[in-house]
């Protein structure tokens, strides 16, 4: 909402426009009117819509027409005040003030325009008949008001509607020439509907319509008033209420309905709530609250957020299948402007058969977001509308901040759940078949995947200790010459080379000798496609000799040509190596150490195989 008001009163000489504004202030009428009043601040405290309202006054004797044009740039809304016994006083109104005002303001969005008939005291008849025309004619005037500054009446209302027609403004809402919302608006409440729809079934039932209510306006309807609001639909349309709940055509209905009686502060109360300006837009201070990263941290996905993100897979997981299809995504993601997921994602997250995005695959996809771009997972949150189901201040709420790696390494333990393993090596070496791999995808099935759907990223789960951790695997292009800070900046580095190309090794050798031989960051060679035969390299080193002489882990064998998914045995000791980068060699070296951690992890995954099937049956 506006962090103030500025209402600025026009109109000939004479009508009153300083009287009314010291009638306001002094709350009775003045025995000696100067020919223009001080511009007059009301505090908030003593408004009813708590906002601060600054009331200017203009007068042609004292006033420029430069002046006048540089007030109305400035204003927010302007009462044209007319007096009733004037008949001058109101055609001019049409054939001077309202074209003055509307040739100095901007034609997308016009200032809202208060008729005021002063002087009501003076006549006893009303105005309304020669003014409702204009007002028909004229979409930007608000309303009407006849009042008079001599015996205070509606002087109050005046300067309330005046403050409402800035705060509430009809326009953006409400086409009166076609009787009906505008599409901008109609799109902001069926976004608003859809999140409020917990269960996705197209009704609002009364729980999730007291909650709404809660949310919005901070108190519950009670039973008799919510079958009041549903009769009131069920009077005026067939299928506005269905199951005994409301159904979008239903809700959109009701707020119609309140635009149409002025009750445009219902309407704007809840879209101020679900985040937009008065402009029908998500304002940037909802979408990317303030949330500052201090170096050598990342971010991470809270309990909180992940029980939301769940509680949104199973609204949209009609077939209960564990998997999102096509269809399903794309309801999803109608409450965002745009479809945020290229095909892309199912390369970077785990998919059934099918190729849909799994349970799995989409947590982790979040996970990726999260800890690459937590702006952007601030405006996806605040798309599905966390703050407001999860009833936070913002989604800033749903983050993690780590800790600084360096207190980590001090403190040789970590809180984090995500480590980022860069992926290198020259052209060919394998690197993407290592990353497909870590999502269960053999050679065959890699081979089906298209070249313009192809991801630098894979995310899923391993599992350390019995922890479930997430590993992401980053393929770095093979310029090593401009390797870049991100390039660098991980938690464990995989140095990728093919047993059967002669000079795969070297690029690994060289990158490794470069980058990272006085680093702090673990290092592993993997000797891919070892299904292959080897051949020596051509290099002064054997990769055996090397890594023994930079006191490294001895190269992994890997291959992805594999009848089944390919074993993750490998990339759980990574995710290990990244957890403990304090761990000497000779630690890592050890049987005992590598067989704890993979038996947790087989524990673990047996485990949570289990759990996952009875939560699976529950629902």
């Amino acid at each position: 909402m506006r962090k103030d008001v500025r209402i600025l009163l026009v109109g000939e000489p004479k009508v009153g426009k300083t009287s009314l504004i010291m009638s306001l202030v002094s709350e009775e009428f003045p025995d000696e009117v100067p020919l223009r009043a001080e511009e007059i601040t009301i505090p908030a405290d003593v408004t009813p819509e708590r906002v601060p309202t600054h009331i200017v006054d203009y007068s042609e004797a004292e006033q420029s027409d430069e002046q006048l044009y540089q007030e109305i740039s400035k204003a927010n809304v302007i009462c044209i005040v007319y007096s009733v016994n004037n008949k001058k006083s109101i055609e001019k109104v049409t054939s001077h003030w309202i074209p003055l005002i509307n040739d100095r303001t901007d034609k997308d969005s016009r200032l809202p325009l208060i008729l005021v008939g002063n002087k009501s005291d003076l006549v006893e008849h009303s105005s309304m008949e020669t003014i409702l025309p204009i007002m028909n004619q004229y979409s930007e005037i608000e309303t009407c008001v006849e009042c008079s500054a001599k015996n205070l009446k509606n002087i109050s209302e005046l300067f309330y509607y005046a403050q409402k027609a800035v705060l509430h403004p009809t326009g953006p809402l409400y086409c009166p020439e076609e009787k009906e919302m505008k599409p901008s608006c109609i799109k902001a409440l069926t976004r608003i509907f859809k999140i409020s729809d917990l269960d996705n079934d197209g009704i609002l039932n009364d729980n999730e319509l007291n909650f709404f209510q809660r949310t919005c306006f901070n108190m519950p309807l009670a039973p008799q008033a919510l079958e009041d609001v549903k009769n009131v639909v069920r009077r005026n349309m067939t299928d506005g209420v269905k199951g005994n709940g409301l159904t979008l055509k239903g809700f959109l209905f009701l707020h119609t309905l309140f635009i149409q009686r002025g009750r445009h502060e219902t309407t704007w109360t809840v879209l101020r709530r679900f985040g937009y300006d008065d402009d029908l837009e998500l304002t940037q201070e909802y979408l990317f609250p303030l949330l500052k990263i201090p170096p050598e941290c990342t971010t991470e996905l809270n309990h909180n957020a992940y029980l939301f993100l769940q509680s949104v897979f199973d609204k949209h997981d009609k077939d209960r299948d564990c998997a999102l299809s096509p269809d399903e995504l794309k309801d999803l993601f109608k409450v965002f402007p745009y479809m945020p997921w290229g095909p892309d994602v199912n390369t970077t997250v785990c998919t059934n058969e099918q190729g849909w995005i799994t349970y799995q695959g989409y947590l982790s996809q979040w996970t990726l977001t999260t800890y690459l771009d937590m702006q952007r997972c601030l405006e996806y949150l605040g798309y599905l509308g966390y703050s407001i189901i999860h009833e936070q201040e913002s989604q800033a709420a749903a983050i993690t901040v780590t800790r600084n790696k360096r207190i980590d390494l001090q403190k040789k333990q970590t809180q984090r759940n995500v480590f980022r393993c860069n992926v290198l090596g020259a052209r060919g070496s394998g690197k993407s078949g290592f990353l497909q791999a870590f999502l269960g995808r053999n050679l065959a099935k890699q081979k089906r995947i298209r070249d313009d759907h192809k991801s630098y990223y894979a995310i899923s789960t391993t599992y350390v200790y019995g922890q479930e951790k997430y590993l992401l695997l980053h393929e770095v292009l093979p310029d090593f010459e401009f390797l870049s800070e991100t390039d660098l900046a991980c938690d464990i580095v995989c140095l990728v080379y093919d047993i059967s190309n002669p000079h795969s090794f070297e690029y690994c050798a060289k990158a490794y000798k470069k980058y990272f031989i006085d680093s702090k960051t673990p290092c592993m060679f993997i000797a891919a496609k070892s299904d292959l035969h080897e051949v020596r390299q051509q290099y002064g080193l054997s990769p055996l000799d090397f890594c023994r002489r930079h006191k490294l882990h001895p190269p992994q064998l890997f291959t992805c040509n594999t009848a089944d998914a390919p074993s993750k045995d490998l990339y759980n000791k990574l995710t290990t190596m990244a957890m403990y980068p304090h761990m000497t060699q000779a630690d890592l070296k050890n049987s005992t150490f590598w067989l704890r951690a993979s038996v947790g992890a087989t524990v673990f995954a047996v485990l949570g195989f289990a759990m996952y099937k009875a939560l699976l049956k529950q629902r």
